[in-house]
């Protein structure tokens, strides 16, 4: 993910894109090796407005329709920001038969645009790396320093070759949903996280690379965790 904040009010507002699902066809090899370049640049400027409620009264909006059908489906407890208590830190797992076993998920926009995060970031990844990257997203949501939705913070920065925040919005390759069983294993993931799971994984990180590189970045930032082949930061507080 490249964290240097350059984002247009016409790019935020396309939010999601729409892919063609293919039988068969070889994955991108980069499709989820992100890199980042220096993310103290990532500052609001401004332009875009800013919705002021905490992050809790706006989950519900964020989750968006087929939420409340799907956690109903699933057997899941109603969303709240923070979950912590040992009860419901059960009731989410990261295990990869109990993502697949959930229902198909729906959703709007905001759905459509973290299952995609995670699809083209972290789909080689076990479960538990894919909710890391779902996390980071959502965390991004919840602070003032980045857009407050999650198609905004996606596409933030989108349009300017290796200069976004995810590396497969701006990296020119087309964004083709090639492997149809990840592609479903990422649309649960995003319905679940959207619905107010618990972020246990990365302890409140908003950034990460891939142990592959090495940016000049990391070095001040409070490494949380390192999970698959990622490495997730916490960014400084000022």
């Amino acid at each position: 993910m490249l964290p240097a904040k350059s984002a247009a009010a016409a790019l935020a507002a396309a939010c999601v894109t729409f892919f063609t699902l293919l039988p068969s066809a070889p994955a991108r090899a980069d499709a989820f090796l992100s890199t980042s370049s220096d993310p103290r640049a990532v500052e609001r400027d401004g332009a875009e407005q800013v919705d002021e409620r905490p992050f809790a009264a706006r989950l519900e909006e964020i989750a968006g329709p087929g939420a409340e059908a799907f956690r109903a489906r699933a057997g899941l407890p109603a969303p709240s920001l923070l979950r912590t208590d040992e009860t419901e830190r059960r009731a989410i797992r990261h295990e990869a038969g109990w993502i697949d076993r959930l229902p198909r998920p729906e959703g709007g926009a905001q759905w459509r645009c973290l299952a995609e995060a995670i699809y083209f970031e972290a789909r080689g990844e076990p479960v538990r790396g894919q909710v890391a990257v779902a996390e980071v997203i959502l965390n991004r949501v919840d602070s003032r320093t980045y857009p407050d939705s999650v198609c905004s913070v996606v596409h933030q920065g989108t349009g300017q070759r290796y200069r976004c925040q995810f590396t497969y919005t701006c990296d020119g390759a087309a964004e083709t949903i090639h492997e149809k069983r990840a592609w479903a294993r990422a649309g649960k993931v995003a319905r679940v996280m959207l619905d107010g799971a618990p972020r246990v994984l990365t302890g409140g990180a908003t950034h990460y690379h891939t142990t592959a590189v090495n940016p000049r970045w990391a070095a001040s930032f409070p490494h949380t965790a390192t999970i698959g082949v990622h490495r997730f930061y916490r960014a400084p507080r000022s």
